[in-house]
């Protein structure tokens, strides 16, 4: 009787060992710092206008989901514009916030380095500028209330680099890239009349 309790403790030692093993690399795991690069995104639905530091939050992915551009923790974004809508989660990157890449990014093939601007306008048709996305390519026209009423094209093929959110009631703004000649016959226009939009299609 005495030599199966002895056999019996001798089994129960390295099972306890085991299990204690067990244990160690449970709680290892779990305090293991899962893999991923860290990212900003966005820490709630946003419409667009600028980043406040509530608006920002850190993210992990998987390093072949971080997409190109994407800023890191430590970045300076708290105050700059967003360019549109960003759903909760979404990385911050450099085609979503205004900024040399994104003026970049618009008017690629379009203008010469360095002949880049951006160029708000306010349009007055509110719903119209609900059409317009980030990268879309319009006409600007417009329409003089003094003598006949005849609208004339501004700016050919500007593209939309953002709509910030705001009030309705005079208009819509939007934020073009374009050239400074265009940005100057935009201002003029703008001063003594009313801008509308034509789309180019896709």
């Amino acid at each position: 009787m005495r030599d199966v309790r002895r056999l019996a403790v001798r089994r129960r030692r390295p099972i306890a060992a085991v299990l204690a093993g067990l244990a160690v690399a449970c709680v290892l795991l779990a305090v293991r710092t899962p893999d991923g690069v860290e990212v900003l995104a966005a820490a709630r639905d946003l419409p667009g206008g600028r980043l406040a530091p509530s608006d920002v939050m850190v993210v992990r992915l998987p390093p072949d989901a971080v997409p190109a551009g994407a800023y890191v923790p430590g970045t300076p974004v708290t105050g700059r514009v967003v360019a549109g809508a960003l759903r909760r989660g979404e990385p911050l990157t450099d085609a979503r916030l205004l900024g040399p890449g994104l003026f970049r990014q618009a008017l690629a093939g379009q203008a010469p380095a360095g002949q880049v601007v951006a160029t708000p306008i306010r349009i007055a048709d509110p719903d119209a500028a609900r059409l317009l996305s980030p990268g879309d390519v319009i006409d600007v026209l417009a329409a003089f209330d003094d003598g006949p009423f005849q609208a004339r094209v501004i700016a050919q093929e500007a593209r939309v680099i953002a709509r910030p959110p705001g009030r309705t009631d005079g208009g819509a703004l939007l934020v073009l890239a374009t050239t400074p000649g265009q940005a100057a016959q935009l201002a003029q226009a703008q001063a003594q009349g009313r801008l509308f939009v034509t789309i180019h299609p896709r």
